[in-house]
């Protein structure tokens, strides 16, 4: 169930590792910030709260390290303009991995450009090449001629919208060149709550043909129910939140978009605990665990773990 025959490729973007068999690497995960309603933001020209915002990255750095678990953060921005004064400032505060998320194509153009100026491709995660792209083979010489290292594929078929159906988009992009780059990372599309499977579905027959890392935007499923805040309160969609996206984090997934950065507090505990448990399921399948020091089952279990170990050796 969680150990795939075909080889799983493994990246790394910057400092972070992504990717490979399930269990053997943390999921990676990405922080929205500076995102419509985002408390820090002071309007769409690039002016926020820089304390709050420093705040905010060096807390997820904090939980980082204390689980094991790699993350960066992925800026929204509506313009080439206003993503350069977040990229100056990310770059200024801290080491992590980055992307810009930007839905017109030709605004991310541009502020892809700026990230080639300042010479930072290897720690820049370009999200993302999509389906609905007009002209993909000149989205990816373009991209190459950048030096743009690290990308996103969003896989998605309107026309068949099962897991099936976002394999054969993924297969249609890289067809196209999409898969041409040192680090390709396939997004899934999650669409709803529910739905959410049917991307963790996906997920699983990729890496088994594959062997691409995949993952998704699993905060998409939670946040766009907004009924439940109505239904449960607040403490009741955090608890669905961070349940949702631990139990997606562990299901064949290699990173997850998990939202609001001023959320870390509950993701990554979740994601952890999650993966702790995928730990063990992978155990039992495999009867080893991976000698990753950053697993968060080694570092908040290693006495279980060193005693797993030691039982199997003397079977």
């Amino acid at each position: 169930m969680f150990v795939f025959s075909q080889e799983q490729k493994i990246f790394t973007i910057g400092s972070v590792t992504i990717g490979g068999q399930p269990g053997e690497n943390p999921p990676l995960l990405i922080a929205s910030m500076f995102h419509n309603k985002d408390r820090i933001l002071a309007d769409r020209k690039g002016n926020f709260d820089h304390a709050k915002a420093r705040a905010l990255i060096k807390k997820q750095e904090e939980l980082s390290a204390a689980t094991g678990i790699p993350s960066m953060v992925a800026m929204v921005a509506n313009s080439a303009e206003e993503a350069r004064k977040y990229i100056d400032f990310y770059l200024e505060t801290t080491d992590m991995p980055f992307g810009i998320d930007m839905w017109v194509a030709e605004k991310r153009a541009k502020a892809t450009e700026y990230v080639a100026q300042l010479g930072v491709q290897d720690k820049f995660l370009y999200n993302s090449i999509t389906p609905w792209d007009k002209d993909i083979p000149g989205q990816v010489s373009k991209l190459k001629d950048l030096g743009i290292r690290h990308v996103v594929v969003q896989a998605f078929n309107d026309k068949d919208q099962s897991p099936a159906g976002r394999l054969s988009s993924l297969e249609a992009l890289l067809a196209q060149g999409a898969g041409s780059f040192d680090t390709v990372i396939v997004d899934t599309s999650v669409m709803n709550l529910p739905a959410t499977s049917f991307s963790l579905i996906a997920n699983r027959m990729i890496k088994e043909k594959t062997g691409l890392p995949c993952g998704g935007a699993y905060s998409n499923g939670t946040h766009m129910w907004k009924e439940a805040k109505e239904s449960w309160g607040l403490d009741g969609f955090r608890a669905m939140d961070a349940v949702a996206q631990g139990m997606s984090s562990a299901l064949w997934s290699d990173f997850n978009f998990y939202g609001p950065i001023v959320t870390a507090p509950r993701i990554f505990p979740a994601v952890a605990t999650a993966h702790m448990l995928l730990s063990t399921l992978v155990y039992e399948e495999t009867h080893r665990i991976p000698g990753n020091s950053c697993l968060p089952v080694r570092k908040y279990f290693p006495e279980f773990i060193e005693k797993l170990i030691a039982g199997e050796a003397r079977k």
